[in-house]
């Protein structure tokens, strides 16, 4: 569930990115950034973008428990994110202790050009992991081999050793910046979403149509506040009020039109 949001985030970026004409994340902050300051104080009334986007690490500490659960799915969502989620702001960090072609499978190799090898069992493991052997005579210990991305050259370096009293201390001083927030519906399965049958759907929709015949703004962030919806179903309003000619299309900074009179 956790991969299968991360992917939707990262296609719901690349969505907002594409309305910017930006390439990658750090374009796209600077330019939101900018945006907010030219705004002030002042709320957009607009369809104007204001969200910034978060770094977002993915960590995986054993992909072999998700390997024997869902394998294809799994893989599929791995090789979606290592092939395009940096340029959006999300990264992945994937280890195993068990390093076997049907864990480390080709697509997902082919997706991860940097590499960390540690102590492995034979010259099998190593060219599972690095495509070449070495790490089967590494000390143990913190002894690794690395591959840098965009070389073949190996690197033999090796990790510091952390007591756990400098994990407790260390985690203990994070604790003590704030608290943390959980976004507790990235664990859970979505509820469905309403159909355009669904009375209460139906209600809300019918809202918001007059909302943008009375105002004149065919705004997500304005049906945001004016109904207290999250972005993605405002969007998916806006979006279906274009299908029924509602709402002009999307014209990039400029507001869409609106079609329809007052009801």
């Amino acid at each position: 569930l956790a991969l299968r949001w991360a992917v939707q985030e990262m296609e719901r970026r690349y969505r907002l990115m594409a309305e910017e004409q930006v390439r990658n994340i750090v374009t796209y902050n600077k330019k939101i950034e900018r945006r907010l300051k030219d705004l002030g104080s002042r709320r957009p009334e607009d369809e104007t973008n204001t969200e910034i986007f978060p770094y977002i690490v993915v960590v995986i500490d054993e992909l072999a428990d998700l390997m024997m659960v869902a394998s294809k799915d799994v893989e599929e969502s791995i090789a979606r994110l290592a092939q395009m989620a940096r340029a959006a702001g999300i990264h992945l960090i994937v280890a195993t202790q068990r390093p076997s072609v049907d864990v480390l499978t080709g697509m997902i190799k082919a997706n991860f050009p940097a590499r960390i090898a540690f102590q492995v069992a034979s010259r099998v493991d190593s060219r599972t992991i690095l495509d070449t052997q070495g790490a089967e005579t590494l000390l143990g210990g913190g002894d690794m081999l690395f591959l840098p991305p965009g070389t073949a050259r190996l690197e033999r370096v090796h990790g510091s050793f952390v007591s756990e009293d400098e994990i407790a201390r260390l985690t203990a001083f994070l604790r003590e910046q704030g608290e943390p927030e959980y976004q507790e519906e990235i664990i859970h399965e979505p509820e469905p979403l309403p159909g355009l049958d669904d009375p209460e759907f139906d209600e809300l929709y019918d809202r918001a149509v007059a909302l943008v015949a009375e105002t004149r703004q065919a705004s997500i962030s304005m049906i945001q506040r004016r109904l207290q919806i999250g972005y993605n179903r405002a969007a998916r309003m806006i979006e279906r009020m274009e299908q029924e000619g509602v709402v002009g299309p999307s014209r990039g900074a400029k507001p869409r039109e609106v079609l329809i009179n007052k009801l």
